[in-house]
């Protein structure tokens, strides 16, 4: 069988060159090295699906190093998905399936954007926390319907980047054993040789992190990487298998060097190399030997799936209130049960919206079994944990509460897969300061549509005495600007309730939930606020308009109190989420702020990029322009002008003007 392997990896290789030489555009370094280690893994062991791509028991693969994707959209053309010859000639051109850097959603068999080099790692980590969990969950003697590995290709770059270091040391620690990382290992990066930069054992740090690891000498003995994969699998904890490959194998100029990484080899190196290989010289060729080949690799696949159909079909009348409630899980459809509770909208204690929080996630944990989250080492600040749902380890895996450590780039990143997996819904959370290490992760869950939902508290010059370093000042403009990025800041226990309804609903958008340490006035209206923008306090002809977020709604409330005795009309408009009052049509945008009333002041305890779409050329902002400083929050407010007097100043002065 081995000559016939050999035939596949080489066509192959042939497949994914040529598609880079044809775009002018790639990197053909991975395509030649690789196609061994992402072969044997496809044809020998992965239980994938060509038919049915999201056949939920499958095993995961991620491209961490998605640079490759010439060899990954190979692979899928030659097991047989919805990938055609002409697909992959279109490789890297306008409105293609075949994209520079592999796509969610965008071409089918891919189970995660990956680029971003590290990411890859990070989410293969989520998805196999999640399988953890729900085989903890749903498994039953002899019914393991949850029951599948999570693979990762990954290079070099992918284990310098800090994401995926974070990834691996929780791996370890949580014992995730069907996690297994295929480490290309060619020593080589764009800038040439890794010792450059890069000279430590990997697989003595990936046994520090608690991971079992294995080295294959050559990356083109399939014998070896197959039996390496096959001892990974019996493992009791997550295993690296460090593959040593030759950059460009087979380019006969190329081979081994830092310009087989990222550029096409050109025509004549291509011709030789297919020489080399022994393979027809006709660009985007399959010969029908391959295709033969194929046909009996797809039907072992197909039986993998038949298989676990017939015990889902058993477990569903063995277990049938247990494969019900699996079902629900995928689902995800819980919200009803609470849409006409009163107590879940209608609140009137004065606290801190991270308080707030705390009590609506609660709420939600009630109905909500699938929920699935935790903190970054902070959760006691957070108020981010699920009573009585039990913590989440390697010795309790049922456990919904998740400690994810000091780590918030891996944290964001894991889950994103998690979502991706399936069957669960995953929260996050940290200090609002702290989203800039999570930045990277929550541009891709927008990019993917993931419904992933973040907790951030800490949101202002309200930290305190922690000072600037602790107190986000550009960060609510920084999250607004990602596109389908959700930010809601409430300004009460009401609009908390909105905000999590919302995050919840919204399946294809991440949410921001920002939220505050002090104490916040109770005004808000939960109903109201799931438009994203509506008056909190009017009056007969108002003058001016009044837009503020999360705490400061307080204070501009206490100024429309103040104003209205002096006789000024203004209207005041809580504004908790941007992007939301954005998708009301316009009559209801207009009703809210009528273009007729000019007159405007903004107030946000953040910078004021991105307000003058609400207040205009000629309104004025209350914000904060410049980094805080240490001292009691009440301090603060009042030195940087966050005071119900100095918002009526702006008021008359813009009236004035």
């Amino acid at each position: 069988m081995i000559e016939k392997d050999k035939l596949v990896i080489n066509t192959i290789r042939s497949l994914g060159v040529d598609a880079i030489q044809k775009a002018n555009s790639g990197h053909p370094g991975i395509v030649l090295g690789s196609a061994p280690i992402a072969y044997t893994l496809w044809a020998k062991h992965l239980k994938h699906s060509p038919k049915n791509p999201d056949w939920r028991n499958r095993d995961r693969f991620i491209l961490s190093a998605g640079h490759g994707s010439a060899l990954l959209y190979s692979l899928l053309h030659i097991f047989g998905y919805d990938l055609s010859l002409e697909d992959l000639k279109q490789f890297r051109q306008l409105d293609s399936k075949t994209p520079g850097h592999p796509e969610y959603k965008h071409t089918v068999g891919v189970e995660v954007t990956t680029g971003p080099l590290g990411q890859g790692i990070a989410n293969a980590v989520g998805m196999a926390m999640a399988e953890n969990h729900l085989a903890s969950k749903f498994n039953k003697e002899g019914y393991n319907i949850v029951d599948h590995y999570t693979y990762a290709l990954c290079g070099d770059g992918c284990l310098m980047e800090g994401v995926a270091y974070e990834a691996i040391s929780l791996a370890g620690t949580l014992g995730l054993n069907k996690l297994i990382i295929l480490y290309d290992s060619n020593n080589i990066t764009i800038e040439g040789n890794t010792e450059i930069a890069f000279k430590e054992d990997v697989c003595k740090r990936f046994e520090a992190c608690g991971f079992d690891t294995q080295v294959v000498a050559d990356g083109n003995d399939i014998e070896a990487i197959s039996k390496a994969i096959e001892n990974a699998k019996k493992s009791d904890k997550p295993s690296l298998i460090e593959i040593k490959t030759v950059i460009g194998y087979g380019a006969p100029n190329k081979a081994g060097k830092a310009s087989a990484h990222g550029e096409p080899l050109g025509i004549d190196e291509i011709k030789a190399m297919r020489q080399g290989f022994g393979l027809k010289d006709e660009d985007f060729y399959v010969d029908e030997e391959v295709k033969a080949i194929m046909e009996d690799v797809k039907a072992t696949l197909d039986k993998y799936e038949q298989d676990w159909n017939n015990l889902l079909e058993n477990y569903k009348k063995e277990h049938k209130s247990l494969y019900e409630e699996y079902e629900k899980w995928y689902a995800d459809d819980f919200l009803k049960e609470i849409e006409n509770d009163e107590s879940f909208w209608t609140h009137t204690e004065e606290t801190a919206t991270r308080l707030s929080s705390e009590i609506i996630l609660n709420k939600l944990a009630k109905v909500m079994p699938n929920l699935f989250g935790g903190s970054a080492d902070l959760s006691p600040s957070n108020k981010s944990v699920m009573k009585d749902r039990g913590e989440y380890s390697k010795e309790t895996p049922e456990g919904d509460n998740i400690h994810f450590g000091i780590r918030e780039h891996a944290m964001t990143a894991i889950a994103n897969g998690m979502y991706l997996h399936g069957g669960l819904r995953p929260y996050i959370a940290g200090f609002f300061v702290f989203s800039d290490y999570m930045k990277p992760s929550l541009r891709l869950s927008a990019l993917m549509n993931l419904g992933v939902v973040s907790i951030f508290t800490h949101d202002s010059i309200g930290v305190g005495e922690d000072g600037p370093t602790h107190q986000p000042v550009e960060h609510l403009a920084a999250l607004r600007s990602i596109p389908n990025y959700t930010v809601i800041r409430p300004c009460d226990t009401n609009e908390t309730a909105a905000a999590w309804y919302l995050a919840i609903k919204r399946k294809e958008s991440p949410t921001g939930l920002v939220f505050t340490r002090q104490n916040t006035k109770v005004v808000g209206d939960a109903k109201k606020a799931l438009k994203g923008g509506y008056v909190v306090r009017d009056c007969d002809s108002p003058e001016a308009i009044i837009i503020a977020t999360g705490s400061e709604v307080g204070i501009a409330v206490d100024a429309y109190e103040m104003l209205a005795k002096e006789g000024i009309n203004v209207r005041v408009v809580s504004m908790p989420s941007f992007e939301i009052f954005e998708e009301q049509d316009n009559e209801y945008k207009e009703s809210v702020l009528p273009k007729n009333i000019t007159k405007r002041v903004g107030v946000e305890a953040g910078s004021s990029f991105g307000w003058h779409k609400y207040i205009g050329l000629d309104g004025e902002m209350l914000s904060m322009d410049s980094y805080g400083a240490s001292a009691p929050f009440a301090k603060l407010f009042d030195k940087y002008g966050f005071t119900a007097e100095n918002v009526c100043n702006k008021v008359k002065y813009i009236l004035q003007r």
